[in-house]
């Protein structure tokens, strides 16, 4: 074989080899963008399914107060969520926000749903007593809500980061307990042991 004929076989060769080699990359990217789309358009879809509200004797003074919420997942894998800064309120006009950085995240398995845990030192940002009509409304709307969630996580751990910015939801179901009132009269009593 001449030397210009081992060129050209060796060129062939080359090219195949980042050809194939590229291939797999090619379908790798697309199956990330694939569940990032999936995550994004889940998301959008409205992912909170109930807020729960704990009002103390010193949230009216300190417009201080601790909440958690219901999260459904129902996307084929796991998703875990570190971090959360919400606005919430009613008709445009924000009575609660936060920023919480979850110590330990929130694990939403599969097909499942997954409560936040409290978190304390949310402000109701009209004030406590301008707030307490909130009690009768018993919904919410996220009005701007930053979400760091990570997919494909396995018991929280790994995962590709999606940070999820400017979600909105309306109608959120809400329920706002003062301290003393008994769980069962507002409803599932897990969410207030």
């Amino acid at each position: 074989m001449s030397l210009l004929g081992r060129f050209y076989a060796l060129i062939s060769v080359v090219i195949l080899f980042l050809v194939a080699s590229a291939a797999p990359a090619t379908v790798d990217e697309r199956a990330a963008q694939d569940v990032i789309d999936d995550v994004l358009n889940f998301f959008k879809s409205g992912f909170v399914t109930q807020i729960n509200t704990e009002i103390t004797l010193d949230s009216l003074v300190t417009d201080l107060v601790s909440i958690n919420f219901d999260v459904k997942n129902d996307l084929p894998f796991e998703l875990t969520i570190d971090r959360v800064v919400s606005k919430a309120g009613v008709e445009g006009t924000v009575y609660v926000e936060f920023d919480r950085t979850f110590p330990n995240p929130v694990v939403v398995p599969p097909s499942s749903r997954a409560n936040s845990g409290w978190v304390p030192d949310v402000l109701f940002t009209q004030g406590a007593l301008a707030s307490l009509f909130l009690i009768n409304l018993q919904y919410l709307d996220l009005i701007e809500s930053d979400v760091y969630v990570r997919a494909l996580t396995n018991n929280g751990t790994l995962g590709t980061p999606i940070p999820i910015t400017g979600l909105t939801q309306e109608h959120v179901p809400a329920r706002l307990r003062p301290l003393g009132q008994e769980p069962h009269l507002l409803g599932d009593k897990r969410m207030f042991d």
